[in-house]
């Protein structure tokens, strides 16, 4: 018999007072930031969807490439009877993996929306008969407390949100990662892969504006959740490459010098002409940079898989 369970491991209102916090602290004095995650409301996520059926964002099926050719690659390394998908959204990427887990007993989601959560588990509950879908409302960031389940485990964290992260966030969530693993249980991550700007930057600048909507939603989520008076129209969404870093960040640069006004949070926020939100870095990721954070967390790469263009990597790690 399949079962489906839903564990709230965040108060109700620790949203709105992360929102009152990152935007106090990322608005509060220069440069100016947000945290990615504040995209993606429901209607964040809808733009979202539809970014990844555009022709310039190729991750998406890259990584869904990978995953249809290897799976069963990756059923026969692990046996995994558990797995775990750390921001899980709508499940859809893990579908395949479940698909090929002969053994698989037990799905547990991870991710702070507990409507996805509710949605994706009961649709795999209809598809997967006699399996046991665990839903989590957790902050895979801070302090992960899986659920008991049968093992051997694989974790897996996918389409590459692990370049959202800065190198520090990324150091303290592979530890916490590593924690959570015991022996015989395995890490599944995605990545995208170092590629020419061009290729990069129309990915997060396409030519239909999708990107352009969805940046500009966080003003949005700003102005219905804490009473703020941006105006999406006054700033332009701008991906940059920063070839150092490596990573693209995405902006919203202020098309002339405004205020907006932040009442419930008693901040009034000044832009100079041209000046920007930080609204998300995207890492991109060289096979030898994989292996020494991993190692570096405490994490050995067994396996490294690619897109058959080289574009996107799904990887495998077990506690060294």
């Amino acid at each position: 018999m399949s079962s489906f369970t839903l564990t709230r491991t965040l108060p109700a209102d620790v949203g709105d007072d992360a929102l009152r916090a990152d935007v106090t602290k990322g608005l509060g004095g220069g440069p100016k930031h947000l945290p990615p995650k504040w995209l993606y409301d429901a209607r964040g996520s809808e733009i979202f969807e539809e970014i990844t059926r555009l022709p310039e964002y190729y991750p998406t099926r890259a990584e869904r490439e990978i995953l249809l050719d290897r799976a069963s690659d990756i059923a026969a390394a692990t046996g995994a009877r558990t797995l775990v998908e750390l921001g899980s959204g709508s499940s859809e990427k893990t579908r395949h993996l479940i698909d090929a887990l002969a053994g698989l007993r037990t799905y547990v989601a991870v991710d702070v929306s507990p409507s996805a959560l509710e949605q994706a588990g009961r649709e795999l509950l209809v598809d997967h008969p006699g399996l046991d879908v665990h839903a989590l409302v957790a902050d895979f960031q801070h302090g992960l407390q899986l659920p008991s389940a049968p093992g051997p485990r694989l974790v897996a964290f996918l389409g590459s949100t692990i370049g959202n992260l800065l190198p520090a966030e990324r150091a303290e969530f592979l530890s916490g990662v590593a924690g959570l693993l015991s022996p015989g249980d395995a890490f599944l991550l995605g990545t995208d892969l170092v590629k020419g700007e061009r290729e990069l930057v129309a990915a997060y600048d396409d030519a239909a504006g999708v990107t352009a909507e969805f940046n500009k939603n966080v003003l949005s989520v700003l102005n219905r959740e804490l009473n703020a008076d941006f105006d999406p129209a006054a700033f332009d969404h701008v991906a940059v490459w920063d070839a150092e870093r490596e990573w693209i960040e995405m902006r919203l640069r202020a098309r002339e010098e405004l205020t907006a006004k932040i009442p419930s949070l008693g901040l009034a926020v000044h832009f100079a002409a041209g000046e920007y939100i930080r609204t998300e870095i995207s890492a991109k990721f060289r096979q030898e940079g994989i292996r020494a954070e991993l190692a570096a967390a405490g994490l050995e790469l067994r396996h490294w898989w690619t897109d058959r263009a080289g574009r996107f990597a799904v990887s495998l790690a077990v506690r060294s």
